[in-house]
């Protein structure tokens, strides 16, 4: 058999033998197909919110309104939604002072071409663009967390008259889905309530994880989060593999996100298919830039993987591995073993810059045997815990070395986007 894996801009390709592959996980959202135009498919959704009016009813009477949109990591189609939710809003009432926040979480800030670039000229030569700073001295407290942590949120969302967001559905490694209430924590949250939300004992509990919701303790912070902030009205999509709208959600900040997740879910979860080596990736650029963000991928070959295994992650890492602190985590010890029990004794309020991912990570090389397949340097990759290979036939040898031949293979070509249940 042929396999076809997503690295960088193209792809990687290898043949195995067909009595050693045990099964391959496929999303379906390159396969859905709808004749209807991604505008039309956004337009129709705003027409036909679930659980509230039409944005054009909110927004009446409402002076101050501000559009929680997402930054420069987020592959949304704001050219597409921003428009439309600016059209209805003046039709509404023409004469509201609208505001776009940008909802950097904890990132960097979203430079002025990387502005251009997400929502077009006009859009940034009209409309006043704010990013947010989860540092910012001038926060507003909203309460207590579900979790305990202290709930601060950007100024200008909290004094707004009407706050609203864009945003897409995606699996999340830890949150269970993107969007939706992950505008407000951890987009326009503190740093302070991002790291309580993200702590170690969150990042363990069995429920946070990909396509996970109830019961996972992360996504109950965030749903509080945006209640307390009053997010009233959504606009969510859905995209494939080409960053192409094929479904798209509005109303009210629940009720349209949790739609938008049973349509995803019905296109990228399946069930578990174990085997002692999984090879997956990670969707390929701009996923597969650096090994922090390999991670996401690596979690869900963990759900397929057995104990001991090898998990085989093809991912280009041009950038090398991506966060500082991550490479000092794993570059100064090696065991992993170490660095996970040092994680899970750090306290709530004790979380530091990329902890979560670390803890992910930690897990994950503990369980397992990590093969990278990228373009990293190989001592940089041995420094992360990881054994390098030049590809995917390199791989493979390197696995069967480790485990000895004609062990089961799963392959899960895009591990972004296959949900495992669990």
């Amino acid at each position: 058999m042929k396999i076809r894996i997503p690295y960088g801009k193209g792809f990687l390709e290898t043949t195995i033998s067909d009595k050693r592959i045990a099964g391959i996980i496929t999303s379906n959202l390159d396969r859905y197909e709808t004749e209807e135009s991604e505008n039309e498919i956004i337009k129709k959704a705003m027409q036909h919110p679930y659980g509230c009016c039409r944005l054009e009813k909110l927004a009446k009477g409402k002076n101050k309104i501000v559009i929680i949109a997402s930054d420069h990591t987020r592959p949304v189609p704001s050219r597409l939604i921003i428009p439309l939710m600016l059209e209805e809003i003046k039709r509404g009432n023409p004469d509201a002072e609208i505001t776009i926040l940008i909802a950097t979480g904890c990132h960097r800030e979203t430079t002025r071409n990387e502005l251009t670039e997400k929502f077009g000229k006009e859009i940034v030569n009209k409309i006043p663009i704010v990013i947010h700073d989860c540092d910012a001295r001038e926060q507003v407290y909203l309460g207590k967390l579900p979790s305990g942590g202290e709930l601060f949120i950007n100024k200008m969302a909290a004094e707004a008259d009407l706050l609203i967001a864009e945003g897409f559905i995606e699996p999340h490694f830890f949150a269970g889905y993107s969007g939706g209430r992950k505008s407000v924590l951890p987009g326009i949250a503190s740093r302070k309530t991002v790291y309580a939300n993200h702590c170690a004992e969150f990042i363990a509990d069995p429920k946070a994880q990909y396509g996970i919701l109830e019961g996972n303790p992360i996504h109950e912070d965030m749903i509080f989060a945006a209640r307390k902030a009053g997010l009233a009205y959504i606009v969510n999509v859905v995209i494939n593999s080409r960053h192409k709208v094929i479904g798209a959600f509005a109303g009210d900040a629940e009720d349209a996100h949790l739609k938008g997740v049973q349509f995803l879910e019905g296109l990228c979860k399946t069930d578990k298919i174990i085997s002692p080596i999984v090879i997956t990736s990670n969707n390929g650029f701009p996923m597969d830039q650096n090994i922090y963000q390999s991670v996401k991928g690596m979690a869900t070959a963990e759900n397929c993987c057995e104990k001991g295994g090898v998990i085989i992650m093809a991912a280009e890492c041009r950038e090398g591995c991506g966060a500082e602190g991550f490479y000092k985590t794993f570059s100064q010890e090696k065991d992993a073993g170490i660095i996970l029990e040092k994680i899970l004794s750090t306290g709530r309020n004790k979380t530091e810059a990329d902890q979560w991912q670390s803890q992910i990570f930690a897990r994950i090389v503990h369980k397992f045997t990590v093969i990278l397949v990228s373009a990293a340097e190989p001592e940089l990759v041995r420094q992360m815990h990881l054994i390098p290979a030049d590809n995917l036939e390199h791989a493979l040898s390197i696995a069967d070395t480790i485990l000895g031949r004609e062990k089961k293979i799963t392959i899960i070509p895009e591990g972004l986007t296959s949900i495992i249940r669990v």
